[in-house]
């Protein structure tokens, strides 16, 4: 069955091109972003891999650990790794699992057979220090990945922890948010004291 956001992400442990790894016990007080290819050495593959490997600090500085999934082995993802940093010129070090047997593609419902009995599709999750999901997002095989829109939500995702809001269509660090309608507008000026926006009664935007 597919996770669902709320879910705590299913554990394993697993061989990685780090070494062997207990996910929960890995990931333990960090955010994480897990997102799987479908197979090494293939060209969209290698622009993602590079990409996030490029993006460490930005990763670093949101208390997020990228870790990557494929149905290859570590001896394959590991000469793999070598064509990433000479193509897209970094220096890849976060760990990416062997899944050659398919059971950690299965636990997470990776294999989608309309479009390849054996690949993986390009799932993403995003899971709180608390090993809950999230965020599930999942592209076809022949479609990269938006690293904007998952710092931007790994970003509203944070935010809204730690203020009790949501954030609107399209928004960006810096912008208003929005007052959830479960506060009401007296709890809303104790919590807000900067001040609020009522466009209506359920749409009331703040600075935080």
């Amino acid at each position: 069955m597919a996770l669902r956001i709320g879910d705590t992400a299913p554990n394993f442990t697993i061989a990685t091109t780090n070494g062997e790894i207990n996910f929960h016990d890995w990931a333990k007080g960090k955010w994480v972003f897990f997102f799987s290819h479908p197979a090494d050495f293939t060209p969209v593959c290698t622009t993602e891999m590079g990409k996030t490997a490029k993006l460490a600090p930005e990763f670093e500085a949101r208390n997020c650990m990228p870790i990557g999934l494929s149905t290859d082995t570590v001896e394959e993802h590991l000469g793999w790794i070598a064509d990433v940093n000479e193509t897209q010129n970094t220096s890849l070090t976060f760990p990416i699992i062997a899944d050659a047997d398919k059971k950690i593609a299965a636990l997470y419902d990776m294999i989608h057979p309309s479009e390849s009995n054996t690949a993986t599709v390009r799932s993403v999750f995003i899971m709180d220090p608390e090993m809950k999901v999230r965020l599930t997002m999942t592209y076809p095989m022949a479609v990269g990945r938006n690293f904007d829109e998952i710092l931007r939500v790994l970003d509203a995702l944070q935010t809204g922890d730690k203020h009790g809001i949501a954030t609107p269509a399209d928004w960006q660090p810096g912008n208003k948010v929005i007052i959830p309608p479960s506060v009401n507008n007296a709890d809303a000026s104790a919590k807000f004291p900067q001040g609020f926006d009522e466009i209506k009664p359920y749409l009331r935007f703040v600075q935080v």
